[in-house]
């Protein structure tokens, strides 16, 4: 964790590290994530024509100059503070509201000045819903003004005229209409965040007869005039295109979901190399009005979704779970909390994130950056290999061993390797080997490897291959040393001692022996040099000769031209344990799986583990459960389950129809025959 956190990675969650090894979906924010969140206004459409975005012509008359500066420093979250002794304004607030702010600024916008001639009386805040804010301002001439700040195709539907730099308010034509939303569509297609600014005048009596309130939610917003519409550049971040590149040669699906125009949306995800020609990009008004099935049959195709809303993806990741997908999402607002703590793995900004999309989260992105997230897929697939170099280790050296004593110890009836041997191969070898192989660092070849599904076996068919090939091996030599090492090796007993052979105990080993047990032990790791040399005495060892010492070296070596040779094995597609099982003949055991399709893609399962039922409409069973379901209705029938204890089971069964089935009426259980359970039985629900 703490190597993690040089990558910029806050492990919140351990089980978490290890999950996003096996993600095959990646739902990632665009703004800071994506993006470097570092906005600024490149183009804009003012009074009625494209003007460069950092002045204003003489040409506009003083009404409305300050009309569009009301807009700009009143309608905002931001502020704008000036240092007595520095010339340059300090901007503060979110990064939209900064360039927005920025740009005012420099077309001569004075905001302290702007704030005091103009009290704000009403306010309407931003939510990611309405995708607008509003206020109602009160002028120094005794006047109120409502003013729009928002997605530019929101704010447009409610505007009615647009206003001329000489303060004519004209007409919003279908042509002019058109011209405006290919505006729009001209700068969301150079990847820019558009936003409309527009106001009116509210008349005197109106205004008198609101109530001032702090939250308004019915401020006037019909009949606008629409003032201007800018496009807000945020680049992608360095080193983003490589790391979606990288995610996508994983096997990991990456899509975008942002709050932006689909335009914006496309036109960035297609730089960050999100987007691809098979991909489709969405609004999540869209996606939310489709059916379940609708959206189960588009999600794989779905690369970008736009104009979401937080409860869109949600929905999003509910589905894609539901598809048996394992969804990392990120997000860093309040209200995406239930998505990240829906999803497989949640990943929260630890820059732009509240504190309760933090909490919410299992992994906490501390730059904000997509390509820290690529190296958390990183370090969760090298946990997951090293664990897996550590098992088909430890498999191979203790097999090696217990078999080779076990079967040592019943036909000669003494074992070569002695207790403190065992105890050194164990704590010492396998101990220093382990922790080299389950703390080794990741590298890229990872990212070449698919996704690990969840039902995939820890030992693979490969592991298997390679524990088999090398225990084998090692086998044939110790055992061959065991029964015959006197004859290969040219030992010789003392005279003054009798040999061991295995039939008596008691007896003492002489030289021979030793230096049989310890070429046996060399061979089997060959680690031991010091200990063999010096310490011959605690472990039943003595010094070898350099012919012996090369015997065991080559003889250990020998085990790397075979692992290469080994690898060159074809191993079967299906997990041996499953080919293993398939062999197996099965008495008296009859197993049964009930499938019923709730919708398409999802399922529920009943495993019945027992003797087979006779089961008819006339005759109950006494000793039996049984899956019972009624395959002559709809796909949408359930299946029912029944126990003994008649109240856990149906409390079960609408627990599961209730959350697989929500829109369909629940089937009276005294449609179903009550079957009594078999003791100790086994239900499983998948």
């Amino acid at each position: 964790m703490k190597k993690m956190m040089n990558d910029k990675a806050l492990v919140r969650h351990l089980a978490a590290c290890e999950t996003m090894g096996s993600a095959t979906a990646i739902c990632s924010d665009k703004t800071g994530t994506l993006t470097m969140n570092m906005m600024t206004v490149v183009n804009s459409w003012v009074c009625g024509k494209l003007r460069e975005p950092t002045s204003l012509d003489e040409s506009f008359k003083d009404d409305v100059v300050k009309l569009l500066f009301e807009s700009i420093c009143l309608n905002t979250n931001g502020n704008v503070h000036v240092d007595e002794g520095c010339g340059k304004p300090e901007v503060t607030g979110s990064p939209t509201e900064v360039a927005v702010l920025n740009w005012g600024v420099q077309l001569g916008a004075n905001f302290c000045q702007v704030r005091e001639e103009t009290k704000v009386v009403e306010v309407n805040s931003f939510n990611s819903t309405k995708k607008r804010m509003g206020i109602i301002a009160k002028t120094s001439d005794g006047k109120a003004w409502v003013h729009w700040k928002g997605a530019s195709e929101v704010v447009l539907e409610q505007c009615s005229h647009f206003i001329d730099v000489d303060g004519t308010v004209s007409i919003l034509t279908n042509d002019k209409i058109e011209e405006l939303q290919g505006i729009i569509t001209s700068f969301a297609n150079a990847a820019l965040r558009t936003l409309c600014l527009a106001c009116n005048e509210i008349p005197p009596m109106e205004f008198a007869a609101r109530t001032p309130k702090k939250q308004a939610t019915d401020i006037p917003d019909s009949g606008l005039i629409c003032l201007a519409i800018v496009g807000i550049k945020d680049p992608c971040r360095p080193g983003v295109p490589e790391a979606v590149a990288k995610c996508q040669q994983a096997g990991i699906k990456v899509r975008m979901v942002t709050g932006d125009n689909i335009m914006t949306a496309k036109a960035i995800a297609i730089e960050c190399g999100i987007l691809q020609e098979n991909g489709r990009a969405i609004e999540g008004k869209v996606f939310r009005e489709m059916s379940v099935d609708e959206q189960y049959k588009c999600l794989p195709s779905i690369q970008v979704m736009a104009r979401s809303s937080p409860t869109d993806k949600y929905t999003m990741v509910k589905r894609l779970l539901e598809m048996g997908e394992i969804v990392a999402v990120t997000g860093d607002g309040t209200n995406d909390a239930p998505a990240l703590h829906e999803a497989s793995i949640g990943l929260a900004m630890g820059i732009a994130g509240t504190e309760v999309a933090k909490e919410s989260s299992d992994i906490i992105i501390m730059d904000d950056n997509f390509s820290s997230i690529v190296k958390v897929v990183r370090w969760g697939r090298s946990v997951y290999s090293n664990i897996q170099k550590f098992v088909q280790f430890q498999t191979t050296v203790n097999g090696v061993a217990l078999t080779l004593n076990f079967v040592a110890a019943i036909v000669k009836g003494s074992a070569p390797l002695t207790a403190v041997q065992l105890l050194w191969v164990n704590l010492i070898m396998d101990t220093m080997g382990a922790v080299a192989l389950a703390t080794e660092p990741p590298n890229d070849s990872l990212m070449d490897r698919p996704p690990i599904g969840r039902r995939e076996p820890l030992i693979t068919n490969v592991m298997w291959r390679n524990i088999v090939g090398q225990v084998i091996y090692q086998l044939v030599l110790l055992v061959l040393f065991q029964f015959d090492g006197f004859a290969l090796l040219d030992l010789k007993h003392s005279a003054t001692v009798t040999p061991v052979t295995g039939k008596k105990s008691g007896k003492q080993l002489d030289h021979a022996d030793k230096e049989l047990i310890t070429i046996i032990f060399n061979t089997f790791v060959f680690c031991q040099v010091l200990l063999v040399e010096f310490v011959g005495s605690f472990t039943s060892t003595v010094k070898l000769s350099w012919k012996n010492w090369l015997l065991c070296v080559g003889l250990g070596a020998a085990s790397l031209p075979l692992a290469a040779f080994i690898k060159c094995i074809p191993v079967p597609e299906t997990p041996f344990v499953q080919l293993v099982m398939h062999w197996i003949p099965k008495r008296n055991v009859h197993k049964k799986k009930h499938e019923v399709m709730l919708r398409r893609g999802r399922s529920v399962k009943g495993m019945m583990v027992g003797r087979k039922s006779s089961l008819t409409s006339a005759t109950k069973p006494s000793k039996f459960y049984d899956v019972l379901d009624d395959e002559s209705t709809s796909p949408a029938s359930p299946a029912i389950v029944k126990d003994s204890t008649y109240e856990k089971s149906q409390n079960c069964v609408v627990r599961i129809f209730q959350a697989c089935c929500p829109s369909e009426p629940m089937p009276t259980a005294s449609s179903y025959p009550e079957i009594p359970n078999r003791k100790n039985s086994n239900i499983a629900w998948d």
